[in-house]
């Protein structure tokens, strides 16, 4: 048999490297040993914990060499377009015929997600399922790194998961607050624990129970000291990150609270306005009070980004009282809150009390509410459960390019910020 006859018959080459990651890492997806100059399609597929199917994919042609890399080449068609390396994952949308409004979300941290990633011949757009591929890898990605810890914890009427890194400690220590929808969100905490931090995961209230959740503001006081004061965490260094509600409650908590002195916040996509001495369920309420400000987008899709009024200056919290450093990041197409307008806002309260030196920020065009982990999909619209468990369909804003885009450069900040703020002593970093 001559060369070109066994080269003509030598199957596809595909590599994803590394196999096995932390969410938050780049991979490699290539395939070698293709005919120079075809056209080709890469392909991923996920199934949610929840049983719906994932997917992405992208539109190539080998080169002359026969090979074909999403970090080095093109993609000319598909759910992403052009030289980006991650997009077989932060473009992945549900498979036509889904359920609507899905959101992608991992609640099992202790497992990893995992994606088939495959070859296919020719420029498909659909019908992959019914199609055998050339070649497929299975593909790990985790946010737990070996050696983390996972505790559950039912202290102080206080819900929630404490992450530890590996070794004995102490570590710096994060309150790590989500939004109003509800529920324990434990996979941000994981992924912070798995850059060195014992980060908190904090449950306020089951899914569709903001409105009637009667905790006071001490729940996260005393969640926060809770993280303060354990054996393994660094007690002078503990800093909180917050998304949306889970923001607002930063904001409080840093301005307001005279039992917390966090080292710094993560404050993400979250307005500043408070019913003063009410339990959190007020929350609920306000928006409620403000729903015929709800406006509907050419699906019916619900917008609230008009609910909080940013010159009511009678529901404001004090901002200009935050003694501790803060981030924000702010999505400019966010739909759920004027983020913007409020981080404005805050920039003005706070630099009129001569304390615009600890205040940073992030705006990215482009992106919505739901700012994540990198190379998590984009989410515009999804269910979301309100009082008496009504389901109705939220718009959270942005576009798939720029949110990711922004979901990449502000972890890498954030990280870079609680590095800055929480591990300023060297000694104790090189420890890690």
């Amino acid at each position: 048999m001559t060369s070109a006859a066994m080269d003509s018959i030598v199957p596809p080459l595909l590599s994803v490297a590394p196999t096995r990651a932390l969410v938050d890492e780049m991979f490699t997806v290539r395939v070698e040993n293709l005919p120079p100059c075809q056209h080709y399609t890469l392909h991923s597929l996920h199934l949610s914990e929840d049983n719906d199917y994932w997917e992405a994919f992208g539109h190539y042609t080998s080169n002359h060499k026969g090979t074909v890399c999403a970090s080095e080449h093109l993609s000319v068609g598909g759910t992403y377009t052009g030289k980006e390396p991650m997009g077989l994952l932060w473009s992945l949308r549900p498979v036509p015929g889904s359920r609507k409004g899905l959101r992608l979300r991992k609640m099992d941290v202790s497992s990893p997600l995992l994606y088939t990633i495959s070859v296919y011949s020719g420029h498909l757009c659909e019908g992959f399922r019914d199609r055998a591929p050339l070649s497929s890898v299975l593909t790990e990605r985790w946010y737990m790194a070996p050696g983390v810890q996972r505790i559950s914890i039912k202290e102080k009427a206080v819900r929630g998961t404490m992450f530890f890194p590996p070794g004995p400690g102490p570590f710096p220590g994060l309150l790590d607050m989500w939004g109003g929808g509800g529920g324990l969100i434990e996979y941000r905490a994981a992924i912070l624990a798995s850059h060195g931090y014992a980060a908190f995961a904090l449950e306020y209230f089951a899914p569709g129970e903001l409105e009637t959740a009667e905790m006071e503001i001490n729940y996260f006081e005393t969640a926060f000291n809770m993280v303060k004061d354990h054996p393994r965490v660094i007690s002078n260094k503990v800093g909180i990150v917050g998304l949306s509600l889970g923001a607002t409650v930063a904001f409080y908590l840093a301005s307001q609270s005279k039992v917390v002195k966090p080292c710094c916040c993560v404050c993400i996509n979250g307005h500043h306005f408070y019913p003063s001495g009410k339990p959190i369920g007020e929350f609920g309420k306000l928006r409620q009070s403000t729903a015929n400000r709800v406006l509907l987008d050419e699906d019916g899709n619900q917008i609230w980004r008009h609910l909080f009024n940013v010159s009511d200056d009678a529901l404001k919290m004090h901002m200009g009282k935050i003694d501790c450093p803060m981030l924000l990041v702010c999505g400019e197409d966010d739909q759920n809150i004027p983020a913007v307008e409020v981080a404005d806002d805050i920039e003005r309260l706070v630099r009129a009390a001569g304390k615009d030196r600890l205040l940073t920020r992030l705006n990215y065009p482009g992106a919505g509410h739901l700012i994540e982990v990198p190379y998590a999909p984009h989410f515009r619209v999804t269910a979301f459960m309100q009082a008496k468990k009504e389901k109705v369909m939220v718009v959270w804003g942005g576009q798939t390019k720029p949110h990711s885009d922004a979901q990449e450069d502000s972890w890498q900040k954030i990280l870079d910020y609680l590095q800055l703020h929480l591990y300023s002593c060297p000694s104790l970093a090189s420890k890690l």
